[in-house]
C-alpha cells in the first residue's frame, strides 16, 4: 500500500504522468492507472475464466451429491476426500482441491438460513426432556430431566423424573402451570411419542388422547417442530445443557430424587434476579409482564394412565415388571389401576384404593398388612415374613412379638401373634394397637385384654295368653332321669 499511495501522490498531487511514473518504478502504465482510478486495485474480467476440468466433471459431481441421500444416512456422510475417492476411482483427472471448493459450494446454497426471532409476553413456551445422571441412596442412576421454558422471560420450570413415558410428561406439564401459576398460549415441542401418533401433510399433527385431553383443559396450541428440526426450538434446548453443566454438575446426590428436585426448583427460581437481554431487564421483571398475558391455572389436570390388571393367587399385581400387592380378598379379580409418575394406586370393586409408590422393573412394594387373614391361619408364615410384617404394622407390634417371644419358644410365639393378626381383622388395626399398648403398660395378658367382650342380653317380654297364665310346670331334675334309666319294663 505505501507504494500506491506514492504512485498516486506523483501523478495526482505532482503532476507527473503515469508514463513517467511507470518508467520510474520499473512496472506497466497498465498498473499506474488502475492504483490511480482506485487506491485498491479491483481485478476485472473481460469474461469468465475458462474451467476446463470443472466442465467435465462438475456435472457429475453434482449428481454424486444429488444422488448421495440416498446411500448414506446417519453419520455415514458422503465427505469430499471420498468423494474425490469415486471420481478418481471413476477415471476422473480432477484435484481433491476443486472437490472440496464444490462440495463447500453445494453445502453453502442449501445451508438453512435462521431468522431472528422475537417473542411476545404469555405467547410461547418451549418443553424438551434432557438425558442426566443422579445419585440416590449411594447409585447411580439414569434420570430425564423435564424442562419448560417461557420464551419472553426466560423463566423456567425444572422436575427430574425416572422415567421418560408419557405419565411424567404430562405430570411436568401439571407442574410447571402450577409453579408459574399461569398457563403461555402456545408450546413448542418435539414430535416425541408421548403427544404425537402419526405426523400428516402439513405439519398436521395426530395427537395421544391423554397429551389431547390436557392440551383441551389448559386450552393451550400444541405446536411441533419440523421433524429431526430440533433447533426449531432452540431456547429450550441450548437452555437444558445449561442447565445441566450449571446446575446439575456436580452429579447431584440425596437420598430421594424429591429431595433433588426441591433444590433444583430452587436454583431456577434464584434466577429470577439473573439479566434477560441487553437493556438490563432481568428474568422476575419481564415475568411480571407476562404473567398478566397468560390465562390462569385452574385444578391440576389428573396426570395419570388408567390400565386394568388380574390379581394373582399370591394378591399381587404385576405393571410394568414391577410388583405391587392388594387385600387377599381381592385375589383371582380383574381390577383399574391407575398409573402416576410417582405412584400407582390399584382400585377395588369396592372403590377401595391402595397406593404405592411406583418401583423400577424387577422391584416389588409389599404391604404385609393386606395378609392379615392368611397370616392369622398360618403361624409358620408369621415367622417367615416376621421382620416385613412388624415394619408395616408399626407400634406397639414389635413390642407385642418381644412380649411373646420372651414368655414362649418361638413356634409358641408365632401362634399366639398370629391370634392377634386375627384380631386385627375383626376388630381393626387401631383398637387393637391402642389396647395392645394398655396391656403391655398394665402387664396384662395381651390376648385376654383382645378378647372381645360379650354383651349382657336382655329378654323381650312376651304377651302370655290368659288361659296358660295360671298353669304351672314342675321343673324336672337329674334323679328323675336316673330312675327312669333303672326301672324296668312290666
Amino acid at each position: 500500500m505505501d507504494q500506491v499511495h506514492v504512485i498516486r501522490h506523483k501523478v495526482l498531487v505532482d503532476g507527473r504522468s503515469q508514463r513517467q511514473v511507470a518508467k520510474e518504478f520499473g512496472i506497466s502504465r497498465v498498473t499506474v492507472r488502475k492504483y490511480v482510478e482506485g487506491a485498491v486495485p479491483v481485478r476485472r474480467e473481460s469474461e469468465p475464466r475458462a474451467r476446463p476440468v470443472w466442465e467435465k466433471v462438475g456435472g457429475r459431481i453434482e449428481a454424486l451429491l444429488a444422488a448421495s441421500k440416498d446411500w448414506t444416512g446417519g453419520k455415514q456422510q458422503l465427505t469430499a476426500t471420498r468423494l474425490h475417492e469415486v471420481l478418481i476411482g471413476e477415471g476422473h483427472r480432477v484435484g481433491a482441491s476443486l472437490v472440496k471448493a464444490a462440495v463447500a459450494e453445494w453445502k453453502r446454497q442449501r445451508r438453512e438460513v435462521f431468522v431472528p426471532l422475537t417473542y411476545r409476553p404469555g405467547d410461547l413456551a418451549e418443553v424438551d426432556f434432557f438425558e442426566v445422571l443422579v445419585d440416590l441412596d449411594g447409585t447411580r442412576r439414569k434420570a430425564w430431566l423435564f424442562l419448560m421454558r417461557l420464551m419472553y422471560s426466560g423463566r423456567d420450570f425444572a422436575w427430574i423424573y425416572e422415567r421418560q413415558d408419557q405419565v411424567s410428561f404430562l405430570d411436568g406439564h401439571v407442574r410447571a402451570f402450577t409453579h408459574f401459576g399461569r398457563v403461555p398460549a402456545r408450546l413448542a415441542y418435539d414430535n416425541l411419542r408421548a403427544a404425537v401418533v402419526r405426523i400428516l401433510v402439513g405439519g398436521e399433527r395426530t395427537l395421544t388422547p391423554r397429551f389431547a385431553a390436557l392440551a383441551s383443559y389448559y386450552l393451550f396450541e400444541p405446536c411441533f417442530c419440523r421433524p429431526g428440526e430440533g433447533h426449531d426450538k432452540g431456547g429450550v434446548e441450548s437452555r437444558g445443557k445449561a442447565v445441566r453443566r450449571q446446575a446439575l454438575t456436580p452429579i447431584p446426590t440425596a437420598p430421594t430424587l424429591d429431595a433433588i428436585n426441591q433444590v433444583l426448583l430452587a436454583r431456577m427460581d434464584a434466577r429470577l434476579t439473573t439479566g434477560r437481554d441487553g437493556a438490563g431487564e432481568t428474568i422476575g421483571a419481564r415475568f411480571g409482564v407476562e404473567g398478566p398475558a397468560m390465562r390462569p391455572v385452574p385444578a391440576p389436570f389428573l396426570a395419570e394412565a388408567t390400565t386394568f390388571v388380574t390379581v394373582s393367587p399370591r394378591a399381587l399385581v404385576r405393571l410394568e415388571g414391577a410388583v405391587y400387592s392388594v387385600p387377599c380378598r381381592w385375589a383371582g379379580l380383574d381390577l383399574v389401576a391407575r398409573v402416576g409418575a410417582t405412584t400407582i394406586t390399584i382400585v377395588g370393586r369396592d372403590g377401595t384404593s391402595i397406593p404405592h409408590p411406583r418401583k423400577r422393573f424387577g422391584q416389588r412394594s409389599i404391604d404385609y398388612r393386606h395378609y392379615l387373614p392368611e397370616l392369622a391361619k398360618k403361624p409358620q408364615a408369621v415367622r417367615q415374613v416376621l421382620p416385613e410384617l412388624l415394619r408395616d404394622l408399626g407400634d406397639p407390634f414389635p413390642a407385642v412379638w418381644a412380649h411373646f417371644q420372651t414368655a414362649h419358644p418361638e413356634r409358641e410365639a408365632a401362634r399366639l401373634f398370629a391370634k392377634v393378626l386375627g384380631q386385627i381383622e375383626t376388630q381393626g388395626l387401631a383398637h387393637v394397637a391402642a389396647t395392645a399398648t394398655g396391656a403391655l403398660i398394665t402387664g396384662a395378658p395381651v390376648l385376654l385384654a383382645l378378647k372381645p367382650t360379650l354383651a349382657a342380653t336382655t329378654r323381650e317380654a312376651v304377651a302370655v295368653p290368659a288361659a296358660l297364665r295360671d298353669v304351672e310346670i314342675a321343673s324336672g331334675c337329674a334323679a328323675d332321669y336316673d330312675g327312669w334309666l333303672t326301672e324296668v319294663p312290666a
